[in-house]
């Protein structure tokens, strides 16, 4: 409880805090526009409960894995060397999610630009195996985010109350942003391609 009192009346805790839920804010946001392009493509009635689930995944695997913050911090420690270039398991984490987002924007942008015809005989076994793989691809999404959010408040504090506190309060504002955000996307579908294309 002291220790708790002492953060909460250091200003320098305050503006690691303030700076800490901005920056976990903007990397939220990031993921937010891959799951409602992601949720946007299911069926109106499934849309809102997959963003909430991907966001509560989120949320739980952010608080997940600042409970292991010890193995966190050594992820940045070089484990394998390449061409003389040193990487950890972070770096490699990241490349693989990279690679995967990469993936993922361009798989967007082919259906976008030539979408595959349906087939109407389908449609009820398209449901079921579209969100399943919907929910599926938002965790993978999630855990890239995540990794890179926890990494990212590692490196700015080592107060582990400031890091939950900014967890969770750049998580509610995602919560809250998740529907609007959705529409709007789906309204504007230029705004998906300059999504994925950035």
């Amino acid at each position: 409880m002291e220790y708790l009192l002492q953060l909460a009346a250091s200003p320098t805790a305050w503006v690691a805090l303030a700076t800490l839920v901005v920056m976990e804010i903007v990397l939220g946001i990031d993921n937010l526009i891959f799951i409602s392009i992601l949720t946007n493509k299911l069926p109106e009635q499934h849309r809102q409960k997959a963003r909430r689930i991907g966001i509560g995944m989120a949320l739980i695997l952010r608080l997940g894995l600042l409970s292991t913050i010890a193995f966190i911090v050594q992820l940045t420690a070089p484990v394998i060397e390449v061409l003389g270039h040193a990487f950890s398991w972070k770096d490699m984490i990241l490349i693989a999610g990279g690679l995967f987002l990469l993936w993922k924007a361009t798989t967007e942008i082919h259906h976008s630009m030539d979408p595959a015809p349906e087939d109407p005989k389908s449609a009820t076994s398209t449901v079921t195996l579209g969100f399943a793989a919907a929910i599926g691809q938002i965790l993978m999404l999630d855990m890239v985010f995540s990794i890179d959010s926890i990494i990212t408040a590692v490196g700015m504090t080592e107060h582990l109350p400031i890091m939950i506190i900014a967890v969770v309060v750049s998580v509610l504002v995602t919560l809250l942003a998740a529907d609007p955000l959705a529409k709007f996307i789906n309204d504007n579908p230029t705004v998906v391609m300059l999504a994925l294309a950035s």
